[in-house]
């Protein structure tokens, strides 16, 4: 099984951005311990903080053999359509990510256009919200 994570703007940020929301550990950091405790699976990582490329791989994710996506858009996932409209159109399942709880942030987070095409979200649980996404996709 082929998973791939795909990470909007600022989550290369990971580790030196707002600690006391987002965590210390850098997702590089986090990617390995992810790789070595699933290491029955390949996964690959992508991220990005330019929207036209994330749209790119989620429309190449099928043809690339994934057979599932855990997706932190970031910022993106309050504002574009776009992200949501190629989420939308995926023959793949996607688990959407979020490190901090949306819904106990600023008002303008409280909306996320990809939650209607997503099989399900997870929001607040911090780093680690990303194995329980995958978990989810291996459970199916």
């Amino acid at each position: 099984m082929k998973i791939l994570i795909l990470n909007g703007p600022n989550l290369n940020l990971l580790g030196k951005r707002e600690p006391t929301i987002y965590g210390a550990k850098s997702f590089e950091v986090f990617l390995e311990e992810v790789k070595k405790e699933f290491n029955n699976l390949a996964i690959d990582y992508f991220q990005s903080n330019v929207e036209g490329e994330i749209i790119n791989v989620i429309q190449d994710a099928e043809k690339n053999s994934f057979s599932g996506i855990v997706i932190n858009a970031g910022g993106y996932a309050h504002t574009s359509v776009a992200i949501a409209d190629a989420v939308a159109s995926s023959n793949i399942p996607v688990v959407s990510v979020h490190i901090s709880n949306i819904y106990q942030r600023e008002p303008e987070r409280h909306k996320e256009l990809l939650a209607k095409y997503v099989d399900g979200g997870i929001y607040g649980f911090g780093i680690n919200g990303y194995r329980l996404a995958i978990q989810h996709l291996t459970s199916q």
